[in-house]
């Protein structure tokens, strides 16, 4: 057993979640690799994406800062550890541009995307490197944060993409 597997295929500190949305993936992938739309569904009701980059290569820059509503700002960086389109992505908070390692790795994200007769199963997981990592991200409101910003996801892509 590796690092971050179990014997059954699932991460040794994984949270996840998943829904069946009502859209191909192929919306879906563009939502979460085109920083324009991804701005428009990242995080929780209330927030907003103040700052998106994306260098859409292994190796390449994924930064976010999202804005709460009373203005604070919380900033997340990594890089993208795989981009296949259009069913996986895979980002890292452990390394920065150039794989420098970060000071502290949190967790690994995993979203998956299946078709299922023209919709789209979507799965999101995120690896943690402890226990401890997880719980606090548990405890940090993971699937409340999580699914709201998918309900803003789902939003997004049962409407038009417009950039």
């Amino acid at each position: 057993m590796s690092l971050l597997q179990s014997g059954q295929g699932e991460a040794l500190h994984e949270l996840s979640l998943n829904r069946l949305i009502d859209a191909p993936r192929s919306r879906v992938f563009r939502a979460w690799t085109d920083p324009h739309l991804l701005s428009r569904w990242w995080g929780p009701h209330g927030m907003t994406t103040a700052l998106c980059e994306m260098q859409l290569w292994v190796g390449g820059l994924f930064r976010t800062v999202l804005r709460a509503p009373d203005g604070s700002e919380y900033a997340s960086q990594g890089v993208f550890l795989e981009i296949t389109a259009p069913e996986r992505i895979v980002f890292t908070d452990a390394f920065g541009p150039g794989w420098v390692p970060s000071g502290k790795a949190f967790m690994t994200a995993v979203v998956t995307l299946d078709d299922l007769h023209g919709k789209t199963l979507y799965t999101a997981r995120a690896w943690h490197w402890s226990a401890v990592d997880r719980q606090a991200h548990e405890e940090m409101g993971f699937h409340r944060g999580w699914g709201e910003s998918l309900d803003r996801l789902v939003a997004l892509v049962s409407g038009p993409l417009e950039d």
